[in-house]
């Protein structure tokens, strides 16, 4: 078999937690040529390691500015820096005639997801959101058995995504860096799965949410929330979008969907494989079935290599922002219904 052109792509910013599986999956692919930089990461308040410590953990090589990132030249870039940085990241490697895979959520306002929608078409470069849960083999049967018109229409669906407060990294509660707190951390992922499954853009939005959770660390982003979207078809959606797991949990947390349709229903647990446990430190838990991040960076990959556009687009991105900064309006405004124009 002929080796694969050889593909450089860069990874930008270790802030998320995601960049670390990010470069193990790039790492484990055939024809792969890896840098990282993260140039933010010696100022970051955070105990566990960045910037070159972390890239020396990892094995992969490192540069200490973007300047020298995009110098090399890259094929592609991996931005999972801090949300409310990436636009100007994404802007960047469009001007440079890179594509890009940028991390949840595309931006932290519609405006901003918009201009670097159309700051990758003007450059002509591909941009896709990562939105790794798609991937998941329960997610796309649930996708093939709806759209096999079997079960009929959706009629409505439940959607949970729980899990820990992520306090390895601090900006996760700073609401300049992140744009918000649970609202936006995990409403993104169920809305990307909503889209994928129905196929239509949301219409309106109602949501609540508050601070009980962890409310000892007097944070200044909500930790809780509950969100509930109507479509045009009148489907309506709920999304528990709450960072409820005990921090003792053995993983991060989890994604459930309970879809209803005219002649049955379907329940999605992406991440339910899996070997639960004790041991002398407490609870354990290990992943059984895909690697997400792996099938999401080959999706990217492949199509890089193919000139196709990926899935999940910017298109998707920009609406599944819309739905969080709409949760973020109506939580603010008591729980009103906000419309999507």
């Amino acid at each position: 078999m002929t080796a694969p052109t050889p593909l450089r792509i860069a990874v930008l910013s270790f802030a998320h937690t995601h960049a670390l599986s990010y470069v193990h999956a790039l790492q484990a692919m055939p024809g792969i040529e890896l840098i990282a930089a993260d140039p933010d990461g010696a100022t970051a308040p955070d105990d566990a390691p960045r910037g070159a410590d972390l890239a020396a953990e990892l094995g992969v090589a490192y540069v200490e500015t973007y300047e020298e990132a995009f110098a090399w030249q890259p094929d592609a870039v991996v931005i999972a820096a801090e949300n409310s940085r990436h636009r100007a990241l994404v802007e960047r490697a469009a001007a440079a005639g890179v594509h890009v895979l940028c991390e949840k959520p595309l931006a932290t306002t519609v405006e901003d997801a918009i201009a670097m929608h159309e700051a990758c078409e003007r450059a002509g470069v591909m941009l896709m959101v990562a939105y790794p849960v798609r991937f998941a083999p329960s997610v796309r049967e649930a996708v093939a058995e709806l759209r096999s018109g079997r079960l009929g229409k959706v009629l409505g669906v439940t959607g949970i995504n729980n899990g820990k407060l992520p306090q390895d990294r601090a900006w996760f509660t700073d609401p300049e860096l992140a744009g918000g707190g649970a609202l936006v951390d995990h409403v993104v992922h169920c809305a990307d799965i909503l889209d994928e499954l129905l196929g239509e853009r949301a219409q309106s939005v109602r949501a609540v949410s508050n601070r009980i959770l962890h409310a000892q660390r007097e944070l200044s982003v909500e930790t809780g929330g509950l969100v509930t979207i109507r479509y045009p078809s009148g489907v309506i959606a709920t999304i528990d979008c709450s960072w409820s797991w005990p921090m003792s949990s053995a993983t991060w947390g989890g994604v459930t969907l309970q879809i209803v349709a005219e002649r049955g229903t379907l329940t999605v647990s992406p991440f339910a494989k899996g070997v639960a446990g004790h041991d002398a430190h407490g609870e354990t838990w290990s992943p059984v079935g895909a690697d997400l991040d792996a099938l999401l960076l080959d999706e990217f990959v492949l199509a890089v290599r193919e000139g196709r556009q990926p899935q999940p687009d910017a298109a998707v991105g920009i609406r599944t922002v819309e739905i969080a900064k709409a949760a973020q309006a109506s939580a603010a405004r008591g729980g009103e219904v906000v419309a999507l124009t």
